[in-house]
């Protein structure tokens, strides 16, 4: 009898521990309206303050059009739509971690807009208007990626060139939306600072806290599993990519303190496909285009050219 009350409070030791690793990684954030963000502090961030308050000004002030589509599993999924021009190729960008599209994709969507194209900038699900409790990380957010792919083929026609963008966690949505069957319009992916895998990630931050991940992984783990309902390793940018034949942009910064340089350096590596990538000296997490917008313009504009050449000669 003993040893039975002494495994059930093993078990239930487990399972709490395993919830409070579930609340502090997944659970979303209070939802905000969509003008109200947060800028990043710390030295890095402060240095290119006024350039993100101006690319976000800029961004708050173009008209848009406001699109809510359903998930795969349900999930009420809202987008801006900014139109640039008709027939023009599509781009559909993917926000980070606990951040907004205001945040992470003013300098994406100015840079859509001035490449002439049209942008569909996403909240990621359990982010800004879209329905979710749990953010996963990119394992449900890319099947949300597909659902996107397939509102824009059937709102502006099967043969609209469509190019995947993300920033951060929206970046590693993006490369992992390519283990999936990605219809032939989707022409490219373009990843900035995407983490290589869930676990990776996880990981690197536990040992930030000073936390061993040894230890605190399977919890984390579980917890994504018991409370999230979802596999951490179900998928990975590392993984995906191995097997896609779709051309990627890899844009990383050299100084990013979040998600190190070194995981873009292992996608590449594992990557089957056609890929381009660039690291910007000095950059931070989520700051190569402010840092080097030149560059940044150069790489992006030289990779879409290509790939929309390369479809228009097929």
């Amino acid at each position: 009898m003993l040893l039975l009350a002494i495994l059930f409070l093993f078990v239930i030791l487990i399972i709490t521990v395993s919830y409070f690793c579930y609340r502090l990684t997944f659970l979303a954030p209070k939802r905000v309206a969509d003008t109200e963000y947060h800028l990043p502090h710390g030295e890095q961030y402060d240095q290119r303050r006024s350039g993100i308050q101006k690319s976000i000004d800029e961004m708050l002030s173009r008209p848009f059009e406001p699109v809510t589509i359903t998930s795969h599993d349900g999930k009420k999924l809202y987008a801006r739509y900014y139109h640039a021009a008709d027939h023009a190729p599509l781009q559909i960008l993917f926000h980070g971690y606990k951040s907004s599209a205001v945040l992470d994709l003013c300098g994406g969507s100015h840079l859509a807009g001035k490449l002439g194209q049209n942008a569909l900038v996403v909240d990621q699900r359990s982010h800004g208007k879209s329905e979710g409790a749990s953010i996963t990380f990119g394992v449900k957010e890319r099947k949300d990626c597909l659902s996107w792919i397939n509102y824009a083929r059937s709102r502006f026609g099967e043969d609209v060139k469509i190019i995947l963008s993300g920033l951060s966690m929206g970046a590693a949505t993006v490369l992992m939306a390519a283990d999936l069957e990605l219809p032939e319009n989707v022409v490219g992916i373009m990843a900035d600072c995407p983490y290589s895998s869930p676990k990776a990630i996880i990981c690197k931050v536990c040992k930030d806290m000073h936390l061993p991940p040894k230890l605190f992984y399977p919890f984390i783990r579980l917890g994504a599993f018991l409370f999230g309902h979802f596999d951490l390793e179900e998928s990975s940018a590392a993984s995906a990519v191995q097997h896609t034949k779709i051309p990627i942009l890899l844009i990383h910064g050299e100084d990013d303190r979040f998600v190190p340089c070194d995981m873009s350096r292992e996608i590449h590596k594992a990557c089957a496909s056609n890929i381009r990538f660039e690291t910007i000296p000095e950059a931070g997490h989520g700051l190569c285009y402010m840092v080097s917008p030149e560059r940044y313009e150069e790489a992006t504009t030289q990779f879409i050219q290509q790939i929309l050449s390369k479809g228009a000669e097929t």
